[in-house]
């Protein structure tokens, strides 16, 4: 509590100094997302596939061995069963039967009638075909895209062009590496997990929006300092504004990924990795890439309409 009353802290860090190690780890990060999602891919949810999605509650610990036989004489295809944050709780996937929505019914059915007593609850079951599915697919991307790029729009107008660049970059990278990280836990990836995506995106410009009216700032009032200084001082001026606002978010994600449940656990566990690689790279790719851009160094109000020559770091 006596920290907490003595913030804000204006640390001292030379973060651009070593701007190098850090595009090394975000590079590094960036390309072991796009191997991961390319060799091992990701494992989307009914949502995007198709198929039917029934999820149980059983009586007793559920005996996964002995439904998944019983389910697998069905001759439906492909069905695949997991424990859904309990032992008596199982999520069933069944890959979508050729025919309307009378063979997916009948699907179901013969799955209820496999399970028989076994079976105490059925919580929900869903059908998506892969029509829906495949324009959920499409819409996603491009909700995507379009996110992405309204936001490098809204930053290019709010500052400069070289702003926007730097966080186009950033947003990039932040979105690649939250797909990296469903490609390696085989998280399920669905609409709520897109979501999830475009959160993490919003949220992480927002901290870099702050960085960077903090270095439009200094730019303008020091303006013999060195680009690097200039740097350096905004992100260690805004430092303790993004640790604390991180850390506090955090501490509900963390909450919600320990008791929201199994429902909820993959959206709040891929929130956790996407803060804390936004906020890795609002300080160690958004500011560290300015230093390759021209930035402008305004003159004082008393000259109107001069600009000092545009400035790259050493």
């Amino acid at each position: 509590m006596a920290l907490i009353r003595k913030l804000p802290i204006a640390p001292n860090l030379n973060f651009v100094g070593h701007r190098k190690i850090f595009l090394a780890i975000s590079g590094a990060i960036f390309l072991a997302s796009l191997v991961l999602l390319v060799s091992v891919g990701l494992n989307l949810g009914i949502d995007f596939r198709g198929g039917i999605l029934i999820e149980v509650r059983t009586n007793g610990p559920a005996d996964l061995s002995a439904m998944r036989s019983r389910l697998g004489s069905l001759g439906l295809g492909e069905v695949t069963l997991q424990e859904f944050g309990a032992e008596d709780e199982v999520l069933i996937n069944v890959q979508r039967q050729e025919g309307e929505e009378e063979a997916q019914s009948a699907a179901i059915a013969a799955v209820k009638d496999a399970l028989g007593t076994d079976v105490a609850e059925y919580r929900r079951t869903e059908f998506v075909g892969p029509k829906v599915g495949g324009e959920l697919k499409e819409a996603g991307a491009w909700a995507t895209v379009l996110a992405i790029l309204g936001i490098a729009l809204y930053v290019w107008f709010r500052f400069e062009w070289q702003f926007a660049v730097a966080a186009l970059l950033a947003l990039v990278h932040d979105v690649t590496a939250m797909i990296g990280f469903f490609a390696v836990t085989q998280l399920e990836f669905n609409l709520a997990t897109l979501a999830a995506v475009l959160t993490v995106a919003g949220y992480s410009i927002n901290d870099t929006v702050v960085i960077f009216d903090r270095v439009r700032e200094v730019l303008r009032k020091y303006k013999k300092l060195p680009l690097l200084e200039l740097l350096n001082m905004a992100v260690n001026q805004t430092m303790t504004r993004t640790l604390l606002t991180s850390f506090t978010t955090l501490l509900a994600l963390v909450a919600l990924t320990v008791f929201g449940g199994e429902v909820i656990r993959g959206f709040s566990a891929s929130l956790i990795w996407g803060i804390l690689i936004g906020t890795y790279s609002s300080v160690g790719l958004a500011v560290p890439l300015l230093t390759f851009m021209a930035l402008r160094r305004t003159v004082d109000d008393d000259e109107p309409g001069k600009t000092k020559s545009p400035e790259k770091a050493s």
